[in-house]
C-alpha cells in the first residue's frame, strides 16, 4: 500500500497534479471533447459563481488541413486556417499532458468576465486565433495543430 506512505509524505493542502498556465490539456466532456487545449488560467480555489477548480481554456476547434507544393497560394492560405475556442473547463473535465507551450496570453487580457462575456469573447478569440496563426505558420509546436486520432 504505497500509496498510503505517499499520502502521509505529500502536503495534503498541495495539490499534487497542478494545472500551471502553459500546460497543454485535453478536454474530455461537453462539445470540445477531445480537443487540445493550453491552459490560460487556473482557479484552484474556485470563484464566487464556481465553487471548484476550473480554468480558463484556450484551444483548437479546428485544426488545419494537410497542404501540398502543388496547390494554389489561395488554397494554402484557406486550408491554414485554425479556429480556436476559449472555454472556462472543470479540472475533472481535463486530462494534462507533459506538455507545455510558451504562448503569451497576459496581453489579450483574457480573464472570466472576458469568457462569460459574448462580445468580449469574440475579441478575445480573434487574438487567439491570430496568435495560434502566427505560431503554425512559423512552424512552432507542430503537434499541437495536428489533429487528435484515437
Amino acid at each position: 500500500m504505497w500509496w498510503k506512505l505517499w499520502y502521509h509524505l505529500v502536503d495534503a493542502d498541495e495539490s499534487f497534479f497542478s494545472l500551471k498556465q502553459g500546460k497543454v490539456v485535453i478536454v474530455l466532456n461537453g462539445r470540445m471533447a477531445g480537443k487540445k487545449g493550453i491552459i490560460v488560467k487556473t482557479f484552484d480555489d474556485g470563484t464566487d459563481g464556481r465553487k471548484y477548480g476550473h480554468a480558463i481554456v484556450a484551444g483548437i476547434d479546428r485544426a488545419p488541413l494537410k497542404v501540398k507544393k502543388s496547390m494554389s497560394e489561395k488554397k494554402v492560405q484557406k486550408r491554414s486556417r485554425v479556429k480556436p475556442f476559449l472555454k472556462l473547463v472543470n479540472f475533472n473535465h481535463l486530462m494534462p499532458t507533459r506538455y507545455s507551450v510558451d504562448v503569451d496570453f497576459k496581453p489579450m487580457g483574457i480573464s472570466p468576465e472576458v469568457v462569460t462575456n459574448p462580445s468580449k469573447r469574440e475579441e478575445a478569440r480573434k487574438a487567439i486565433k491570430q496568435a495560434f496563426q502566427e505560431r503554425y505558420t512559423q512552424g512552432k509546436n507542430r503537434w499541437f495543430f495536428s489533429k487528435l486520432r484515437f
